[in-house]
Formats: C-alpha cells, structure tokens, sequence
C-alpha cells in the first residue's frame, strides 16, 4: 500500500529528530587559539606604568633597571598621595617643624600593615613620585617619615632619557 504525503512528512520529521547535531570543531578551536596568544601576550607585567600626573615634571635618567611594583607616594602641588588617596597637604608639610609628620607616618604604617608580604632586611620598597623642582626640605621630610616607618628602599621616579646616537 502506498504512504500518504503526510505519513512520508511524519517520517522525514521523526528521522531529522533522531540525528545528533554535530559542532564545528575547526572554528571552535579558531577561537580559543586566538584567546590564549591574545592572554599571553597580555599577561606580561614587564612593565610598570607610573602615572605622574598633571604639573609634574619627573627628573630624566639614563638608568636602564625598570621599577618594581611598589607603593607610590606622590606629591603633587597641593597634596601628598598615597596610592590615590590624599593624606596630607604639602604646604602642611613643609610648615611641620619636626621631620617625622605624624599622619604621613600614620599612612604608611597602615599601608606596611595592609602588605601580606614580611618586610625585607633592607626595608620596605617605596617610590616617591615628584616634581623635579621639589624644594629638598620637603623632600628630606618625606624620606625620613619614610624610613621612620620602615620604608627604607627609596626610589625616586624618573622618565628615562632617550639614547643619544653615535
């Protein structure tokens, strides 16, 4: 006996539900190569990027060592920084009359505690982060109520000079 239109339809229907999809493992692979070079590529931290910020002009070096990771104290015309938060502000600083400024030791004694890390035999690294026009007293206060705090691996943020040809 011959099938009707619709129970050849059914069957077409039934047989199309019984097949298993099939995924395209070429382009999936695309994409996941192209993932990981791209991670890779991003992933290297040589680099440290030092934002000086406006109205600050960094002293020029010609040291090839980059900077480590470190915590950043910047002083800017008005304030004293700490990773982006304002403690102190610099005329405040250089009207103290002492050269350990009680609530920039204070700072940096809750950053030193915040710090998972124990404190190196040399002290802790800091980089201040300054205008090369920074009048010395309030330089020499900053670097002493840092190592009174046990910051005592100073660096001093500089742009690097460019390489004069021969």
């Amino acid at each position: 006996m011959k099938e009707s239109a619709k129970a050849k339809r059914l069957k077409r229907h039934q047989r199309r539900g019984k097949q298993q999809s099939k995924l395209n493992l070429v382009s999936l692979m695309d994409i996941f190569t192209i993932l990981v070079f791209f991670l890779m590529v991003n992933s290297s931290s040589d680099v440290q990027v030092i934002n000086p910020g406006k109205g600050i002009q960094l002293p020029v070096s010609s040291a090839d060592t980059p900077p480590a990771d470190v915590l950043a104290l910047t002083v800017t015309q008005q304030d004293i920084v700490i990773n982006g938060r304002a403690v102190l502000k610099r005329a405040d600083l250089l009207a103290y009359e002492g050269t350990v400024e009680p609530s920039l030791k204070a700072e940096l004694d809750y950053q030193a505690r915040r710090s998972d890390a124990p404190a190196p035999e040399a002290g802790r690294p800091i980089t201040i982060v300054a205008d090369r026009e920074l009048p010395y007293e309030l330089l020499k206060k900053i670097m002493s109520t840092c190592v009174d705090a046990g910051y005592a691996s100073i660096s001093l943020a500089v742009s690097q000079q460019a390489e004069q040809g021969a």
